[in-house]
């Protein structure tokens, strides 16, 4: 979507990088503090409507500190079953914030947060309780946006038994909507939102082809390419504005099929420029360099 793609260009610089590391934190944080008392994540951390419009901000942050894997059994058990599924979640959002790019991956994550915002408050607005909310489903979601991208990648059950992503997640999905057909109210909440999340973030990105792992090895070699370049000289220039790589980290080119010529144009006037020769003028197809 151009909306999103422009937006992405101003607001990229600004985008938090590193952010799967801060959500492990936070899991790290929270196994402590259900370590100590679990009870305390309720009372002053957990996302509740009512101490949000109370002026208790902080719980838009702090109630992600929730682990994967909730208090119960024998600690020792507990402890060794969340230091194995942490990495899990780790992998996965360092996975999409690699593919993504840092921009879109802190958008993925925000409008997750936003949506269980909204949530808790429309719930306490409603019927007058605040139900405390987590974000369990919303980081499961994170393997289903994986699956979106790589359908026929392999994942290993129990270390052994090869399963395609695709099926796995669609495992996961049916769980959900049992879970939301059968779970009390919180829990309807709360998968409907993680669900949501998924399909407005691929609705307003929706161009998702440009981040395939093709994609991505193509981009790191043009920076490799970049780097080897003599100091003083650049590799690509656009033939309207005449900015070149160095203007910019997020700046892409392309050469113009229907310019007779080798013309090459930055992202913002590939559409707009005049064509040169003989061509009519119409939009612009192109292709990669």
């Amino acid at each position: 979507m151009k909306f999103f793609e422009g937006l992405e260009r101003k607001l990229g610089r600004y985008a938090i990088k590193g952010l799967p590391r801060i959500i492990v934190l936070l899991y790290g944080l929270g196994m402590v503090i259900h370590l100590i008392n679990p009870a305390f994540y309720y009372l002053f951390f957990s996302l509740e409507g009512g101490a949000l419009l109370h002026g208790q901000i902080w719980r838009i942050i702090t109630f992600m500190m929730y682990p994967p894997v909730t208090r119960g059994g024998d600690p020792i058990s507990w402890i060794l079953l969340n230091m194995l599924i942490i990495p899990t979640y780790y992998f996965l959002s360092n996975t999409l914030e690699t593919i993504w790019g840092a921009f879109r991956f802190n958008v993925y994550f925000l409008l997750g947060i936003l949506g269980h915002v909204a949530g808790a408050v429309f719930a306490y607005l409603i019927w007058g309780v605040s139900i405390p909310m987590t974000p369990i489903y919303l980081n499961f979601s994170l393997f289903i946006a994986v699956a979106l991208m790589f359908p026929e990648v392999q994942f290993f059950i129990f270390g052994v038994l090869p399963v395609k992503a695709k099926y796995l997640a669609l495992a996961e999905t049916v769980i959900y909507l049992y879970e939301f057909i059968r779970g009390p109210m919180i829990t309807k909440l709360e998968v409907g939102l993680s669900l949501i999340n998924v399909l407005l973030f691929f609705a307003i990105t929706r161009n998702v082809k440009k981040f395939s792992p093709k994609e991505i090895k193509r981009k790191r070699e043009f920076k490799a390419q970049v780097k080897m370049m003599p100091a003083g000289r650049t590799r690509h220039r656009c033939a309207v504005c005449g900015r070149t790589e160095e203007d910019g980290a997020q700046m892409e080119f392309r050469y113009c099929s229907k310019c007779a010529g080798s013309y090459e144009y930055c992202q913002d006037h590939l559409y707009t420029h005049q064509h040169v020769g003989n061509e009519p003028q119409e939009t612009a197809s192109v292709k990669q360099k």
